[in-house]
């Protein structure tokens, strides 16, 4: 009887697709970064846990890490089609359901948490968002159950063997909803399971589970901008964009910058309540006219706003040609992808949209263009164009990118209102 495969198994053909996609991924990004690889253990089993912020680009920014073997856990709730599962077993994702799936439905988790338990005593990478469901925010939702099922199982199975280890893994992005912007994953200290289970005195499963799930949560939340989920949230986390919008250092810098405001803002509002309760309030109420003149919160940390106009029109104006014969080879994948935006219920998933586009449609504009002007220019000539073309896509949206910029700079310098307002909050003085 042939041995039945095994999700983790090698495959040539998902090995090749996924080099396209890891690829895609990573350039889906102006600036891409990974950092704490030196956190991850060698001696024993990972299951990692990830905090979910962006829909599908989190998992595929997780997965252009490295070229380890992954296998994911999805809600089971995207299963339901059968010829969709087929796909998802192929990309090696394991359904896990919850209760709002139904009794029926989580019965089969059993199947799946045999399976997970399998990859991860084969050692190959189990990855969950424990969190459950994507939500756009500095923060982190009460983190679900089933990953730390999954850690118990595995050390009651082979435990004896080799520790099991929970990864906490932190994704930051620069936006959420902006094609090539910025992302840094971070892997975290990891939790030895194994060495937690010896060590405790409490023999109540559950309890165990919470113990980890507090841990989880607290090492995720050191990786990451984290801000509290309260009434307070967008006026802090507004409060730290201004101050630290510039990427000096790189992007795990500014993360501990980012998170060295936000205490100092928390210490001020602890030490300040109404102070702090009025500050918020002006914070909103500046956001709100700032959004709805169309400036970006870049704009308003410009100290040299002259010097910043000229070079973004510099730069612009010299790559206006290129952005025009873009714009047109590229127009069969930028037109339904803004299409398919302007139809989204969550924003969330407009970058998923656009990596869509990159990674299905975008390569058969160049194929194709690249074939003609080699058919119809001399070879140097083709050569040039077809490096041109390979780029275009990516710097499509960088051109649209620098140019609401500077139509944003060129508002903030003409609205004194708002910039006086702006210099009323006190920010530099504050924090």
């Amino acid at each position: 009887m042939a041995k039945e495969k095994k999700i983790q198994d090698n495959s040539l053909l998902y090995n090749f697709v996924r080099m396209i996609v890891d690829f895609n991924a990573r350039r889906s990004y102006r600036r891409f970064e990974v950092h704490g690889r030196e956190n991850l253990p060698k001696d024993g089993a990972l299951i990692f846990g990830i905090n979910h912020s962006n829909t599908l680009m989190d998992a595929l920014v997780v997965l252009a890490t490295s070229q380890h073997k992954k296998v994911f856990m999805a809600r089971g709730d995207i299963f339901a089609n059968p010829k969709v599962a087929e796909f998802l077993k192929f990309a090696r994702i394991l359904p896990l359901f919850r209760i709002r799936n139904g009794v029926a439905a989580v019965r089969n988790n059993t199947d799946s948490i045999e399976q997970a338990v399998d990859v991860v005593h084969d050692k190959v990478g189990l990855y969950l968002f424990p969190e459950g469901r994507h939500r756009t925010k500095h923060s982190l939702l009460r983190l679900s159950k089933g990953i730390f099922h999954i850690a118990l199982d595995s050390n009651r199975e082979f435990g004896k063997e080799q520790p099991i280890y929970i990864v906490p893994v932190g994704i930051e992005y620069g936006d959420y909803f902006r094609f090539r912007s910025t992302c840094m994953v971070n892997f975290g200290e990891a939790i030895n399971v194994t060495d937690f289970i010896n060590n405790s005195t409490e023999e109540n499963e559950a309890v165990l589970m919470n113990q980890l799930r507090d841990m989880l949560g607290e090492r995720i939340s050191k990786l990451i901008t984290y801000i509290p989920d309260d009434e307070d949230y967008d006026a802090i986390w507004e409060i730290v964009k201004m101050k630290n919008i510039k990427r000096a250092g790189g992007l795990y810098k500014k993360m501990l910058r980012n998170r060295d405001t936000v205490e100092k803002v928390l210490q001020y509002r602890e030490a300040h309540p109404e102070e702090a309760k009025e500050l918020f309030s002006k914070v909103k109420k500046f956001s709100e006219n700032r959004v709805k003149n169309k400036i970006s919160v870049t704009s308003t940390a410009k100290k040299r706003p002259l010097i910043n106009f000229i070079w973004k029109s510099l730069l612009a104006l010299i790559g206006f040609p290129y952005f025009v014969a873009s714009t047109v080879v590229n127009a069969i994948a930028w037109v339904p992808t803004l299409i398919i935006k302007s139809k989204l219920k969550d924003k969330a998933f407009s970058n998923t949209v656009c990596f869509g586009s990159k990674l299905l449609i975008a390569p058969l504009v160049f194929i194709i263009g690249t074939i003609v002007m080699f058919c119809n220019l001399p070879w140097y000539w083709a050569l040039v164009g077809a490096v041109a073309l390979f780029f275009s896509y990516d710097i499509w949206y960088d051109y649209l990118e620098l140019v609401r910029r500077l139509v944003s700079d060129i508002r903030w310098a003409f609205n004194g209102k708002l910039r006086k307002e702006y210099r009323s909050l006190g920010l530099n003085r504050l924090f």
